[in-house]
């Protein structure tokens, strides 16, 4: 009477996703990429003083502002720093801006419920380099 032994279940291992690097289909797409990147790579600015002293220290290597800003001093303070310390910026809407960074409220479904104000964010560092972040680059030379 020999007992034959069941061998032991090995457990599958999930495959981790693999990240495909695709040519963005437009600019929109191509910058939300591009800031999700760099907020995982901590290296988004946000807020007029510390935009403001990171395009006059000109460590920063893009600047978005919306374009809809209530306040007209700010926007052109903005311009002017980025004009004069040589650095691109690029224009797009508050509420897109907000959501991208990741500055917005969700409910228990992943709706969101609120946008919180974001004028104007720089970036410092764009983390990996991605085709996002190539398409992005040439469309500012």
């Amino acid at each position: 009477m020999t007992e034959v032994a069941a061998a032991p279940a090995v457990p599958a291992v999930p495959t981790p996703a693999v990240f495909v690097d695709e040519r963005p289909a437009s600019t929109e797409d191509a910058l939300r990429i591009v800031i999700r990147k760099a907020v995982e790579a901590n290296g988004v600015v946000k807020g007029l003083s510390e935009v403001a002293r990171c395009l006059d220290r000109q460590t920063a290597h893009l600047c978005i502002l919306a374009s809809d800003c209530d306040d007209e001093n700010y926007t052109k303070l903005i311009q002017a720093l980025c004009r004069v310390n040589n650095i691109d910026i690029v224009m797009m809407e508050k509420q897109k801006l907000a959501e991208y960074v990741g500055l917005v409220k969700k409910d228990a479904e992943g709706n969101i419920k609120k946008y919180f104000k974001c004028s104007c964010i720089a970036i410092r560092e764009f983390g990996e380099r991605t085709k996002a972040l190539d398409m992005l680059l040439e469309q500012l030379q």
